[in-house]
């Protein structure tokens, strides 16, 4: 990843559309645009940083590419950017973020933000932050007699647990650390000579 210059992929099949969000992105990313699934594939490589993808798109859908993608062990954050209203099935697919069309582009801006701050994060914590979008989102859509009769969200609501408790004992082994203490403690040292 080029701090500097994210790279950001756009699947969509409207071109206005795609043209559009490209336009709005153009200035602060290295922007690339694919107008279907198939031209997606063809196109990610290990340098796309982010991947902005419609869910329905005629050949191959959106949920397919994401299928691939993750396959294909590619190190990208995906966030769908669609107009499909999200259901339970979210919870089983392996986006990172989800934006309900249509969107602005301040919205455009802060979901890439947040997915490259992501990036650094560990496995752990993106695993974390990734359920806990699809935990909002249903939150938002979903009534709370859907959520409770929710097989899917029951278990969602359970791994959420058990990983956040897992980061917390993480925490507590790191802050227990002296070797985290000093690395803490260099940081500071840093900051404070550069200053």
């Amino acid at each position: 990843m080029d701090p500097e210059h994210p790279s950001v992929l756009i699947v969509e099949d409207e071109p206005d559309l795609a043209n559009l969000y490209a336009a709005w992105l153009d200035e602060g990313y290295d922007v690339s645009t694919a107008y279907d699934g198939t031209e997606a594939l063809e196109s990610i490589e290990e340098t796309v940083d982010i991947v902005l993808l419609d869910r329905r798109m005629p050949g191959l859908s959106g949920d397919t590419v994401l299928d691939t993608i993750r396959e294909r062990d590619l190190d990208c954050r995906v966030a769908m950017v669609t107009a499909v209203e999200p259901d339970f099935d979210i919870i089983g697919m392996g986006f990172d973020d989800y934006l309900v069309k249509p969107v602005s582009k301040d919205e455009l801006h802060s979901i890439i933000d947040r997915l490259l701050l992501r990036s650094s994060y560990d496995e752990q914590l993106q695993t974390l932050f990734a359920l806990a979008s699809k935990k909002a989102l249903l939150d938002a859509q979903k009534t709370e007699a859907e959520r409770k009769t929710s097989q899917e969200y029951a278990e969602l609501e359970d791994r959420l647990a058990v990983l956040k408790a897992n980061v917390a004992e993480t925490m507590e082994e790191l802050l227990e650390s002296d070797s985290y203490r000093r690395l803490c403690q260099d940081i500071t040292r840093e900051t404070v000579f550069e200053d």
